[in-house]
């Protein structure tokens, strides 16, 4: 007999039965407060074209680096997922659904279990947990639903009860989804300028992104002039289709302050592959700077993700390509790393730059100090690795006592999978309440103080701090 899959009203509350009152009190406050999602990396094209989803592998589980990691850390072969040459290969989807559903439990304890049993029982009504003996029911379940209307994008985005959602593209996308979205449908889905392509000389396609970002803006991207005014129309081209922010995934938050002399021997020698060691990093270093006066000129916000070694396996990255989990978090440093960029800009009330981390240790040692000093600067959630109810909680339980809640922007999902979105959110608020009956239980707070910040971070923040 199939074990029943419930979701329990109290999940993820305080077990102390006095705290955890408290919680569900303030969690009544936030719980149906619509979703701000300002940043994350679902496909413009759901919304602009509202095909069908297909069926639940290429829905939950291809699509999904989670998910891919944890099954390949088993032993269990991309190829035996359905994957080969870098994309979904196999016809028989069934089958690999089939292997997924024998192995869900190795995702017990796990963040992607929370948010796929959420799916599973709030999108698809399903009452009995994932497991071999139930995957067909699951298959054919989930594939039933997709046929219907109310299961296409554009519907699911209102039944999700999503404010507003950005999505993410690079310097030469042409937005074109976007066009559409504006033209046919009322949905807030906007872009975030994404330069990284056309930043980063380490980019195998540096060199042809600039070139294509030159004849995109009819600007010579050879000269250091050229290169920043094209920089500068593009971001002007992305705040026309309603982009509010920036995104900049550098593998560390270096900047620098170079003079346009020095700028331009980078450049050159990025442009021609002759850069010598370091030197990659310092042109990102001075383009995070560059990136973050040019918000001061058009308001943009700027958001900085930095910290992960992307696509540490070579041997996965040459075999099926990037973005299959095989991204590992490194050690970085803010304090030193950010002097250059905040000399310039630090003290600035009209700019915001949102910092993230994968290096937990900088929490309360660097993080919180800056965010609690400098105007231009917010703290943005516990991201990526962290985006878990004890990652939530150790964010909170380390930066709060210096930076306040004022100076996060509450949460967003940073996703590609759709369907978790209302998941994610439902997990951010839960900590986020659970966290602030400690604080009135222990009379550090009160309740009504607790209740105005829960819904401050549930909602006002994020769509304060991106500008929604």
């Amino acid at each position: 007999m199939p074990s029943a899959l419930r979701l329990d009203p109290d999940r993820l509350f305080p077990a102390d039965q006095a705290v955890r009152t408290v919680a569900r009190a303030l969690f009544a406050h936030a719980e149906k407060l619509p979703i701000i999602s300002p940043h994350g990396h679902t496909d413009p094209a759901w919304f602009a074209i509202d095909a069908p989803f297909e069926d639940a592998t290429s829905l939950f589980l291809w699509p999904d680096h989670y998910v891919l990691r944890m099954l390949y850390s088993q032993g269990i072969g991309f190829d035996r997922l359905g994957i080969a040459g870098g994309k979904p290969a196999t016809s028989d989807r069934r089958a690999v659904w089939k292997l997924f559903a024998e192995n869900y439990f190795l995702f017990r304890g796990t963040p992607s279990r929370s948010w796929l049993d959420h799916a599973f029982a709030t999108i698809f009504g399903i009452e009995v947990r994932l497991e071999a003996a139930t995957a067909d029911l699951y298959y054919d379940t989930i594939g039933e639903a997709l046929s219907k209307p109310q299961f296409r994008p554009r519907s699911l985005f209102k039944r999700f009860n999503i404010e507003a959602l950005a999505t993410t593209e690079g310097a030469n996308d042409p937005l074109l989804h976007h066009d559409k979205i504006k033209k046919e449908w009322g949905g807030n889905v906007v872009t975030t300028f994404r330069p990284d392509g056309v930043v980063d000389p380490d980019n195998a396609e540096f060199a042809n992104g600039v070139a294509q970002l030159g004849e995109i803006t009819k600007e010579n991207t050879a000269t250091w002039k050229g290169y920043l005014k094209a920089l500068a129309n593009r971001r002007a081209f992305f705040r026309a289709h309603g982009a509010t922010a920036t995104d900049h995934g550098h593998p560390t938050p270096r900047t620098a302050d170079l003079t346009p002399a020095e700028c331009q021997g980078l450049l050159d020698r990025a442009l021609s592959g002759r850069l010598a060691a370091g030197e990659a990093e310092l042109f990102r270093a001075q383009m995070l700077t560059e990136m973050a006066l040019m918000s001061c000129e058009d308001g943009m916000v700027m958001q900085i993700h930095p910290g992960a070694w992307r696509n540490h396996n070579r041997a996965l990255l040459d075999a099926y390509g990037r973005d299959r989990g095989a991204d590992i978090p490194m050690r970085v440093s803010y304090v030193d790393m950010l002097k250059p960029l905040l000399d310039k800009v630090g003290n600035r009330a009209d700019l915001t730059i949102i910092l993230f981390t994968l290096d937990e240790s900088n929490y309360a040692r660097e993080l919180a100090p800056l965010a609690g000093h400098y105007p231009c600067l917010r703290l943005g959630p516990a991201w990526w690795f962290h985006d878990s109810p004890e990652g939530m909680m150790r964010f909170r339980r380390q930066t709060t006592e210096t930076a306040g809640f004022y100076n996060t922007v509450g949460f967003n999902d940073d996703t590609r999978a759709f369907f978790s979105i209302p998941a994610r959110h439902d997990v951010a608020r839960r900590v986020d309440c659970a966290y602030l009956a400690e604080l009135v239980t222990t009379h550090r707070l009160g309740e009504d103080e607790a209740a105005e910040i829960a819904v401050s971070l549930a909602y006002k923040l994020p769509k304060a701090a991106y500008k929604l």
